[in-house]
């Protein structure tokens, strides 16, 4: 502790460099009343806003929105803290006017630090975390309580809109995603059918020209031929029954009659003959037709299975688009609205000031302490023996013009002088011990 070893020392050292201390915890208190009154109190105003479930359970109306919650918010934030939105809250509040020194730049920045926006997960179910925000807190500091209460309402408003506005594009987009598919499927499965009739035409299929088809026709073309090749029998031994004991001109009629059920039955012969033929021809051809005609099934399956798929999409994204446009899926509502703080957070400025002056006091103190250690002077006969181990015969105070003092300072004069005597005496005592 070098000259203070005491109470005592402290005490003579304070009235030796009363001067240097006083000055500097005057300077401090000064300065620091000047801090005090230079700081601006800060103003904090918090709206709380509560995210709300869908109305409707989703295995009831699936959303087309999936993304998770805090996920969402996380990009509303980063639109809220851009440059331009910050620039623009800016000037809508006339923020930072009393600073025209900042630039733009400096004013976005300070804004973007005077805002915090802070999300509570809600409670998890079993063990999975889904990433769902339960309660949004936004907070906003500024010197002026009524605009720290309006941005912090502004920043909640246009986290309300924003969240509101991305559920409504992000169900209109996919919307109208699955329509733009489904229209274009169908409008592949019409071209599809467009080029099955074109090839159809062509190969002179005017139905359905499968192998199995045909052989079918051919296989009724046969049994027509044999029912036409019985009744030609049947109608040819009829002619040759004719009873030849009648009249000429009856049997003259009977014989042109069967004669002209013979030439009809042999005409349709004939015809089923050569349709029978027409269609063995093609049999040549048909594995040919058949594998095309397979393969433009297979694609129409395709697309057809495709088609239903994406109209059970569209459908499931109809129903997320009406959900969100009724404001029935998930909703942003304030459970605590932002108010006009009454009293600053910032600490008080009585306390800044007595902070100040205690910091004054402890660097005067500490200043003539590092005055006292410049220079170690042995100023009393206790430093003496206690530095050197030699006891002092006599010590003889300085003499010197006296100056009256008054006030607090006789007080420390009256007490320094006292104190020599006693130790001048303890002194005396202890080199003349008969005299004691």
């Amino acid at each position: 502790m070098g000259p203070i070893y005491s109470l005592a020392d402290f005490l003579d050292m304070v009235r030796r460099r009363i001067g240097i201390i006083s000055f500097v915890f005057i300077a401090g208190c000064f300065l620091s009343l000047y801090w005090a009154l230079s700081q601006p109190h800060v103003y904090e105003s918090a709206e709380v806003i509560q995210i709300e479930q869908p109305k409707i359970a989703g295995s009831l109306a699936p959303s087309t929105v999936e993304a998770s919650s805090a996920r969402r918010l996380q990009l509303i934030q980063q639109q809220l803290m851009a440059r331009d939105s910050l620039s623009a809250m800016i000037e809508k509040f006339d923020l930072f006017a009393d600073l025209p020194a900042l630039r733009p730049s400096e004013k976005v920045d300070l804004l973007r630090r005077s805002v915090t926006i802070n999300g509570v997960a809600a409670t998890r179910e079993g063990f999975a975390d889904d990433g769902t925000i339960a309660v949004l807190t936004i907070t906003a500091r500024l010197g002026d309580p009524e605009k720290a209460q309006a941005v912090a309402h502004e920043f909640a408003d246009r986290t309300r809109d924003l969240a509101a506005a991305q559920r409504r594009e992000q169900t209109r987009e996919t919307l109208e995603f699955f329509s733009a598919q489904e229209d274009q499927l169908i409008g592949e499965i019409a071209r599809l059918d467009e080029e099955l009739a074109a090839y159809r035409s062509a190969n002179d299929i005017s139905i359905e020209g499968s192998l199995e088809f045909v052989r079918s026709e051919i296989a009724s073309i046969n049994d027509a031929l044999l029912e036409l090749d019985r009744e030609i029998i049947a109608t040819q031994l009829a002619r040759s029954r004719i009873d030849r004991n009648a009249r000429a001109e009856t049997i003259a009629r009977e014989e042109a009659d069967l004669d002209a059920q013979i030439d009809s039955l042999t005409t349709q012969r004939e015809l089923l003959q050569d349709r029978r033929a027409e269609l063995a021809a093609s049999i040549e051809t048909t594995p040919e037709v058949e594998q095309t005609l397979t393969k433009f099934q297979r694609r129409m399956e395709q697309l057809q299975g495709q088609l239903d798929v994406i109209a059970t999409r569209r459908n499931e994204a109809e129903v997320g688009f009406s959900l969100e446009n009724a404001a029935r899926g998930e909703r942003l509502t304030t459970l605590e609205e932002a108010r006009v703080p009454d009293y600053p957070i910032s600490m008080s400025r009585k306390k800044r000031a007595a902070m100040g002056a205690a910091a004054s006091l402890m660097l005067g103190l500490g200043l003539a302490f590092l005055l006292e250690l410049r220079r170690p002077v042995i100023r009393t006969a206790r430093q003496m023996e206690r530095e050197t181990g030699l006891v002092p015969v006599v010590s003889i105070p300085e003499v010197g013009r006296i100056k009256r003092r008054s006030g607090l300072s006789k007080l420390w004069q009256d007490r320094a002088e006292a104190g020599q005597r006693g130790r001048n005496a303890r002194l005396a005592r202890q080199a003349d011990p008969g005299q004691g």
